[in-house]
């Protein structure tokens, strides 16, 4: 199932902008302190270094991602989520707009 809406959150409206802005993501915050971000990737191929355990949910568009120490890229569209572990990296593949939802720990 596909997050479609987020009720009851804190919103940073400084957004974080990376890779020259081929990534633009804004901060969420639960009122139990639960942080996520929300966010899309435009057409590039990059390099994500992670610092807590995440885990990407697709919201829209697709991707293709690769775990560090994987050959293998795996497709990820609609609805579909992939784990990455703390202080990891993964590639990230996109040819149309990944719009995501990155949980934390």
């Amino acid at each position: 199932m596909t997050t479609e809406k987020i009720d009851g959150v804190s919103v940073t409206t400084q957004a974080n902008v990376y890779f020259d802005g081929k990534c633009v993501s804004h901060g969420i915050t639960y009122p139990d302190g639960t942080r996520k971000s929300v966010g899309v990737v435009l057409p590039a191929t990059l390099t994500f270094g992670t610092g807590a355990p995440e885990v990407m949910e697709c919201v829209g568009g697709s991707c293709e991602y690769k775990l560090a120490g994987s050959d293998a890229w795996v497709q990820s569209g609609p609805g579909d989520q992939f784990s990455v572990p703390g202080n990891s990296k993964f590639d990230i593949r996109v040819t149309d707009a990944y719009h995501y939802i990155c949980h934390y720990g």
